[in-house]
């Protein structure tokens, strides 16, 4: 496992309990990281991650809202919130290419979601892509 995709994966699961529980996101690095192991470039690219997508919610919920038909955001999986959140802020903001961040956000739905995720999210972050291109 490269060390970007593990601190994705680490930001993740901060993503999803900042989700669960709306702690200061200084609060939640810092419990995480009490348990949680990884080398300084992992955890500061999770950070960075984890931080700039809690920055970003508001603005990356109103986009989901916009390009999930007939889904309203609360009734999506928290997971699945928190992996379109990583990905969308990584989209924007990041400096990986968009294949790569559609892609490694794919294999954390494989990893963390259920079976139908992937496709569902596949749909949302392509439609993000090309909104965020235009």
């Amino acid at each position: 496992m490269t060390l970007r995709r593990k601190s994705r994966e680490f930001a993740l699961q901060m993503l999803f309990e900042w989700d669960m529980t709306r702690q200061d996101p200084a609060r939640v690095e810092k419990l995480f990281w009490k348990s949680a192991r990884a080398s300084e470039s992992t955890r500061k690219f999770a950070d960075q991650l984890f931080e700039g997508a809690v920055a970003q919610a508001a603005t990356i919920d109103q986009l989901v809202e916009k390009l999930a038909e007939n889904w309203r955001l609360d009734r999506l999986a928290a997971v699945d919130r928190s992996i379109l959140r990583l990905a969308i802020f990584e989209l924007r903001f990041g400096t990986a290419p968009p294949k790569v961040v559609i892609d490694e956000a794919l294999e954390l739905a494989k990893k963390f979601s259920s079976a139908e995720s992937p496709a569902f999210l596949n749909g949302i972050l392509d439609a993000a892509l090309k909104s965020l291109e235009a």
